[in-house]
């Protein structure tokens, strides 16, 4: 077993792990990833999902949130902590949003719900892969442009404490251009915990003090359900994509 502050080096972005106790389950999410090449491993437990990681390093891990002995909970705390690029998407219920929020605050890539939907399934992948990505390239998280009189801020990997400074200063950029609205566009990588729904509240907060509209392009739909549910969506406006948001002047 990999100590405590130890992490688990060279981890595979094409190995995926899935945790649950339900065979069923396994065998479907089988069915569905042999369609993207992944070469897939499976586990009926926490423990033996933990063991599995140790051995065959992988870079995704779906965890069914609600298990017997160890949680999903418990398992992406062990993984955070042993490969912290690893990307973990947990397996919830509806009802349990509390507990994806929860998931979110961990550093999970995303959360899909039970019944699987293949579209919701395709969706985390991507966000996680896109992460993996980021990680391996040491991508910036932040970057800005100008479009149609917008200072666009394009967000990628988590928005979180460590991204505070980032867009800290992309918001003095705002205030320096003389733009009257920020488009936060986020890419199909980003996901948000709860630090950072802590700091865009505050630029939204800033924004309406300095007379800045900001509002966002490019939300998953699992992040605006997180939104709807802290209050962000009732305080700025949401765009499905950043040129929807840019072509309002």
């Amino acid at each position: 077993m990999a100590e405590d502050g130890e992490e688990i080096e060279n981890i595979e972005p094409e190995k995926i792990l899935v945790i649950d106790d339900e065979k069923t389950t396994l065998k479907m999410f089988r069915l569905f990833l042999e369609l993207y090449g992944f070469d897939i491993h499976t586990a009926e437990s926490g423990e033996e999902g933990l063991e599995l990681f140790e051995r065959e390093k992988p870079g995704i891990v779906l965890t069914d949130i609600k298990m017997p002995g160890m949680d999903g909970i418990e398992v992406l705390k062990e993984i955070k902590r042993r490969a912290p690029n690893t990307e973990v998407i947990v397996i919830t219920g509806h009802g349990d949003m509390d507990l994806a929020i929860q998931a979110l605050n961990l550093d999970a890539a995303d959360f899909i719900n039970k019944p699987i939907q293949r579209q919701s399934l395709e969706h985390g992948l991507t966000r996680a892969r896109e992460r993996l990505k980021i990680a391996r390239s040491r991508q910036n998280d932040v970057n800005t442009r100008m479009d149609n009189n917008n200072l666009v801020i394009k967000i990628q990997g988590n928005v979180s404490s460590q991204t505070e400074q980032y867009l800290r200063d992309a918001y003095t950029q705002a205030l320096n251009s003389g733009t009257k609205r920020v488009v936060l566009h986020f890419d199909s990588s980003t996901s948000v915990n709860g630090a950072g729904i802590a700091i865009l509240t505050q630029l939204v907060l800033d924004g309406e003090k300095d007379g800045i509209e900001i509002v966002i392009a490019g939300l998953s739909d699992n992040f605006k359900r997180v939104f709807d549910i802290v209050g962000l969506s009732r305080m700025l406006r949401i765009y499905a994509t950043v040129e929807d948001a840019c072509s309002i002047t």
